[in-house]
């Protein structure tokens, strides 16, 4: 019961948070409701046991996608001027309408097989085991945060005034 409500909480979050990203003209804002949106995401997916997704979700996305488009907004001008006017704003909204009726469409067409019982194992022993373990995978995602510090110290040294 408990993890109903929370799933239930999350989602509304989640979903203010993503209505808020699109809606809000401030760009830094809606980076910040985007951090709040993949931290709801990060709940769902604890709510369903699936805690190495979550784990992924908060340090790929939290941690790393944010402060990549934070870092980027910080480092464009006039940020608070928001986006302009697009002429495009009738097609988008009909090209999300169509996608929606599409997607309730499917929803509820769909034969869902829902499962509640819980997994019996840990979902992250296997996948720690080969990630960290004996020929493990880890000196990859070392290098590639390495190449990703490396990208963020190039744009800034590239920006930064003379």
């Amino acid at each position: 019961m408990g993890l109903d409500i929370a799933f239930w909480f999350l989602a509304l979050v989640g979903t203010a948070a993503a209505l808020s990203v699109v809606l809000l003209r401030n760009v830094f804002r809606a980076a910040l409701s985007l951090i709040l949106c993949f931290l709801a995401v990060a709940g769902i997916y604890i709510t369903l046991s699936a805690d190495f997704l979550a784990a992924a979700q908060v340090l790929i996305y939290v941690g790393g996608i944010s402060v990549l488009i934070i870092l980027a907004i910080m480092l464009t001008r006039e940020v608070s001027q928001g986006s302009p006017a697009n002429k495009l704003r009738l097609p988008a909204f009909i090209v999300a309408a169509v996608f929606l009726g599409v997607t309730i469409f499917t929803l509820l067409n769909a034969s869902w097989q829902v499962s509640t019982a819980s997994p019996l194992t840990p979902t992250t022993s296997a996948l720690a085991e080969k990630l960290l373990g004996e020929g493990g995978f880890i000196l990859a995602v070392e290098i590639a945060a390495a190449l990703l510090l490396a990208a963020i110290l190039g744009a800034i040294v590239l920006v930064r005034e003379k």
